[in-house]
């Protein structure tokens, strides 16, 4: 066990202090507070304000704050539906400040360099009124004429790999030029500081833009596709193919996860660079359809969903334990923690009963800590799978408490709330015997102390 967790934990500190994840991780999560006001504006216009699919179907007298609804769409738009365009500064900002710069023009240039190998136009072509956003038109199909403008399909979630990716390979760029003191242009000390280091980093600036220009341009000559396609095409489809939509794949995440942190490791923050990028579009892309009526087409899987039924009450679902004990709990210092942990576990926080049981390194509780989430998230699939829980579709907070996040994030539909109702009597039968087993080896430590 020891040497297991040595391994694990060696592991954990090189996801931690590794540059490229740590910069993925965090511009997602200093881009969340955007991503929920965004949810905000989807449950307005589309649970709240709505005549045909929400609350107004039911109460007429609601449909009076109609008029507010292009206010909300614009901050869906703004925030969901440009979603790549923060991420590719914040993750721009991130690497730069990891190479030692410092000030907000990283982020600036981050967004330029993404912008370069961004297409400007757009194509309309008939049947069915579709818009295209490269070049080569689908067979029969007649292009009307050309708009200019950057489709949305490049600045929402799919998107997202060309963010990341552009991001990080232009700020490394630019900080490589930037170390070269040839490419320094000295000005007199008289100077200004801004104007002197507006100077300095002029050529470097150029220099990368040339180079991210250039890559887009000739992979373009040589495929026929941009650079966002071609990402989207190759390695964004395939990794949510491969790993968003299987559930085995999901299955083993959370078994890492777990394992991370019964070693003491914050597991979701390890695996936060890959989930981010994978699941969220899925979730971008439900909450698109979900706005269009679609009936069908939903992703199972997105980042909502996994939070739904695999973090409810915090990773290992631990809420489940908690409830366990008190109902089958003996004895009193168990119960003072699961005391304590109660109200933070309702906000999906968990440190209280994790560190304080304690989950790490425990190998009793440790087996339905890693069981739990996987049954869990393996049941959330089943019932979205067989339609007795409406897809998920709508991003809430992390904090939302169970019942409640499952009532949001399926529209607002009863059924998913009671799905995690489901989920949470699950996860507590499968901590009961766990607790049972536990104490009694805590007895037994106790007599023979």
């Amino acid at each position: 066990m020891d040497a297991f967790a040595d391994k694990l934990g060696r592991v954990g500190a090189w996801c931690g202090q590794n540059k490229y994840l740590g910069a993925i991780k965090n511009a997602f999560q200093n881009f969340m507070p955007a991503t929920i006001a965004g949810a905000i504006g989807v449950l307005w216009t589309n649970v709240l304000v709505n005549s045909g699919t929400g609350l107004g179907a039911l109460w007429s007298g609601i449909m009076a704050l109609e008029f507010l609804n292009p206010i909300f769409a614009a901050i869906q738009f703004a925030t969901i539906s440009c979603i790549s365009i923060g991420i590719v500064m914040l993750v721009g900002q991130e690497i730069a400040e990891a190479n030692g710069e410092t000030g907000a023009y990283p982020a600036v240039l981050s967004f330029i360099a993404w912008l370069v190998v961004t297409p400007t136009t757009t194509y309309v072509w008939k049947a069915g009124k579709e818009i295209a956003t490269g070049v080569v038109l689908p067979a029969g199909k007649e292009a009307l004429t050309t708009v200019g403008g950057i489709s949305s399909s490049y600045t929402g979630a799919t998107g997202l790999f060309t963010a990341l990716i552009f991001g990080i390979l232009s700020m490394e760029i630019y900080g490589w030029l930037r170390k070269q003191d040839a490419l320094k242009i000295k000005m007199p000390e008289q100077v200004p500081p801004g104007v002197s280091r507006a100077f300095e980093v002029l050529i470097p600036t150029f220099i990368m833009l040339a180079i991210v220009g250039a890559i887009g341009h000739f992979l373009y000559l040589g495929t026929g596709f941009y650079v966002n396609d071609l990402i989207s095409h190759y390695i964004q489809e395939p990794l949510t193919h491969i790993i968003g939509n299987s559930l085995v794949p999901v299955l083993l995440m959370y078994v890492l996860i777990s394992l991370f942190w019964l070693v003491g490791i914050h597991g979701n923050n390890m695996l936060a660079a890959v989930k981010e990028p994978i699941f969220r579009p899925l979730l971008y892309a439900n909450t698109a359809m979900f706005k269009a009526g679609a009936k069908s087409g939903y992703n199972t899987f997105n980042l909502t969903m996994l939070q739904m039924f695999g973090e409810w009450g915090g990773s290992g679902v631990t809420l489940g334990l908690v409830f366990a004990i008190f109902m089958f709990g003996k004895r009193e210092d168990n119960k003072a923690i699961a005391t304590l942990s109660i109200v933070p576990g309702l906000f999906n926080i968990n440190e209280t009963v994790t560190f304080g049981i304690p989950l790490v390194l425990n190998p009793i509780l440790g087996i339905p800590f890693i069981l739990a989430p996987v049954a869990c998230v393996a049941l959330g699939w089943a019932l979205i799978s067989m339609g007795f829980c409406p897809p998920v579709c709508i991003e809430v907070p992390w904090t939302m408490p169970p019942l409640f996040l499952g009532f949001l994030a399926t529209g607002g539909s009863i059924m998913g709330a009671v799905s995690q109702l489901i989920a949470i009597v699950l996860a507590t039968v499968i901590y009961v015997p766990f607790v049972i087993a536990y104490e009694k080896y805590q007895n037994k430590q106790a007599a023979e102390a």
